[in-house]
């Protein structure tokens, strides 16, 4: 079948986007840590740079894949379903790093209940995300592609959840936070946090593109 084409010696593609989606989550789960130990300048040093160390990794990855695009003859999918799904999982890594690098440049001095829960709806997406690529090498059995399908709608859900806790988060804060210069920095860390959770949805929305492709 499709599916079970040999790839070149020198790569699997589904392998690569699986390592990438674990650097997503080494990424997600040190930004999570950074958040809950943030009143400690060491420890936020520590879970900052875990964050760079796996963007950086995901990078890696996706230069490899996009490389192999150029040198491999047959690909096991379409080969605009693989750029566009890398890249779209690589836009993730890029998002909690700049959530990262954000808080820092903004010189955040505490975290709010709203970022916590941005935080931990990013976390789960990002978990769901993984298990979905974990999925599509053996995307034409029946059983495999239901069970994408079902992960890619829980990370609509929870994208919806995000939205949610952002548009609170907005309305408290502009009700009440009279600080303008901290309206400003929590409105920026609340936007970059809810984008995490939607481009988690645009991924998720490329698997079940490939999926109803080619199961």
């Amino acid at each position: 079948m499709f599916f079970g084409k040999l790839l070149p010696k020198e790569g699997n593609f589904f392998e690569l986007f699986n390592q990438h989606a674990e650097q997503i989550v080494k990424a997600a789960h040190a930004f999570s840590q950074l958040v809950a130990h943030y009143s400690d300048p060491l420890l936020r040093d520590k879970y900052n740079q875990e964050v760079d160390h796996a963007e950086r990794a995901a990078d890696r990855i996706t230069h490899e894949v996009n490389r192999l695009l150029h040198t491999t003859f047959i690909t096991p999918i379409d080969r605009e379903q693989i750029h566009s799904l890398i890249n779209t999982m690589d836009d993730v890594a890029d998002l909690i790093q700049d959530s990262a690098e954000t808080m820092a440049l903004y010189d955040v001095r505490h975290m709010t209940d709203e970022i916590s829960r941005l935080t931990d709806l990013s976390v789960k997406c990002c978990e769901r995300l993984k298990h979905a690529i974990s999925l599509l090498k053996d995307v034409n059995e029946p059983k495999t592609a239901e069970a994408a399908v079902k992960t890619c709608e829980e990370i609509d859900r929870l994208e919806s959840d995000a939205d949610r806790v952002m548009r609170s988060a907005m309305s408290k804060l502009f009700r009440e936070e009279p600080e303008v210069r901290e309206v400003i920095k929590l409105k920026a860390i609340y936007e970059l946090l809810e984008t995490i959770t939607d481009k988690c949805e645009d991924v998720a929305n490329l698997i079940e593109g490939i999926v109803l492709e080619n199961s």
